[in-house]
């Protein structure tokens, strides 16, 4: 890949990287390898996290990790992610080099991301990533249906969204210096209303109960279908989803995790407005939509703001100070999801906040001048928080399983890849030991990069996608009680 953009001084590697793609296996705290970047120009200064990953030699090389650096000068980096298997981190996961390129979209109701792979060597070639031109018509799920529920608004944002999708192709090509007639297949996925939009689907059943799509299957189509500027041979296929909101991006992010290879129960977490969840194992999928609101990418927040330059994205205490970290090292303009979730954490441990969320003392909270945290905020939070976790609890409930049956937790998605567990779990919003969580990053594209590779493993999605039952929370019997439960915070719990 070859690809140049710019940031503010002190702007962190992780948050850059993390947007175009670039995936932290561990969360970007220093305990993998995932990461690696050899500077070819600049300097990038070595930390102690890093010498207990990175030996002598490879350091003397240039080689860094990009979870422990901020940009202090210009600087020019090789990313060893994409010079080597595209599945390397799930290495035993087995596929036949293929010819011709191939290209992996993620077509999220707030954020696009794609990537161009060589289908021979499995290395990323290039990356875009953007902002859906569909959030001019709404930022959350619901309004984005009341606002293509009429048909002409529809048609814009189906002819918005695929005209975007084939100029962020064509930007693919000219930043690798390669030949689109070399482009064979191109996979994409996302939640049900995306499906439906770009696809032509009336969507306006999916605002009122039950909430079902018209259709919500595999759809193939030519470029010429598109009107995309590709040769008419290339494939194009959008995955199908499951039912409701449950869409291709988050089942196919449950087949990147073998979920339906395994023989312990695995969770996977999308921590986004939708709050979309699976749970499974060989035997049976279960899968799950809730409405957590727009709280954890710091909307409805009164200081809230998505993890961008001047976000609160982190808060540690030390010593008893507490320190709070803005992303771009520049003066506080809010707090994004991730942010609040640790200040909530920290003063629920110091008593300023009690267990139901109100205040000891006062209606609001500095974290840093001039950013507050609001009683309607943790409230916000609560409700975010605590559907989540009674989403879980139901899920297991049906699956005749406690959260001490469950093996491994993947938290997917923007949010999950920036929040502590720690904080999670203090909270109440995971009620797992921490030692089974995973920040797992984009799982729906990288999904979507391994079902270029193989057609018969991709049966497996199919697989997967059929073992499925959706459940529809809200008319669950236990729901109102376990929501009750959960919205408070735990009074105290260990941090393990």
């Amino acid at each position: 890949m070859n690809q140049s953009f710019e940031v503010a001084k002190e702007s962190q590697l992780h948050d850059i990287l993390f947007n175009y793609g670039v995936e932290f296996p561990c969360g970007g705290h220093a305990r993998c390898r995932g990461c690696r970047v050899r500077i070819k120009e600049g300097h990038l200064p070595v930390t102690e996290p890093q010498k207990n990953i990175l030996d002598d030699n490879e350091l003397n090389k240039g080689w860094r990790l990009a979870c422990q650096g901020s940009v202090q000068n210009d600087l020019i980096i090789e990313l060893d992610q994409w010079k080597s298997d595209v599945l390397s981190d799930d290495s035993d996961f087995q596929f036949s080099p293929m010819d011709g390129l191939g290209v992996a979209i993620d077509l999220g109701t707030t954020t696009l991301a794609m990537q161009l792979v060589n289908r021979e060597t499995g290395e990323v070639l290039a990356v875009e990533t953007d902002i859906n031109p569909q959030a001019k018509y709404g930022g959350d799920i619901m309004t984005r249906i009341d606002a293509a529920s009429r048909l002409v608004k529809q048609n814009e944002m189906q002819l918005l969204i695929r005209s975007k999708l084939n100029d962020m192709i064509i930007n693919l090509f000219h930043s690798s210096n390669e030949k689109n007639s070399r482009l064979k297949r191109i996979i994409i996925v996302g939640n049900a209303v995306m499906h439906n939009i770009f696809c032509g689907i009336d969507v306006e059943p999916m605002g009122y109960h039950p909430f079902e799509p018209v259709s919500n299957n595999l759809e193939l189509y030519t470029p010429s279908e598109l009107r995309w500027d590709l040769n008419e041979d290339v494939t194009i296929e959008f995955l199908p989803g499951v039912g409701s909101f449950i869409g291709s991006d988050i089942l196919i992010g449950a087949w990147a995790k073998k979920m339906i290879e395994s023989d312990g129960i695995k969770v996977l977490v999308d921590l986004g407005t939708n709050g979309e969840i699976m749970i499974g194992n060989k035997d049976k999928i279960l899968a799950a939509s809730t409405a957590a609101g727009p709280a954890f990418e710091g909307a409805g927040i009164s200081m809230g703001m998505r993890a961008a330059t001047g976000a609160i994205s982190t808060v540690m205490t030390r010593n008893g100070e507490i320190i709070p970290k803005v992303l771009g090292s520049e003066k506080a303009r809010g707090i994004c999801g991730s942010g609040l979730v640790d200040a909530i954490s920290i003063y629920l441990d110091d008593g300023s906040i009690k267990a139901d969320g109100r205040f000891l003392n006062g209606e609001s909270i500095m974290v840093m001048d001039p950013v507050v945290i609001t009683q309607k905020d943790i409230r916000e939070l609560q409700l975010a928080k605590g559907a989540i976790a009674t989403g879980i609890r139901l899920l297991l409930k049906e699956f005749n399983a406690e959260e001490k049956d469950v093996s491994e937790v993947y938290l997917s998605g923007a949010f999950g890849n920036y929040i502590s567990k720690r904080s999670a779990r203090r909270i109440g919003l995971l009620n797992f030991p921490q030692k089974k969580i995973t920040t797992a990053g984009n799982t729906a594209l990288l999904g979507a990069k391994m079902a270029l590779f193989n057609q018969s493993k991709i049966n497996n999605f199919y697989e997967i996608r059929d073992k499925t039952t959706h459940l529809d929370l809200s008319m669950h019997p236990d729901f109102t009680d376990v929501f009750a439960e959960l919205v408070n915070f735990p009074i105290k719990r260990e941090m393990v």
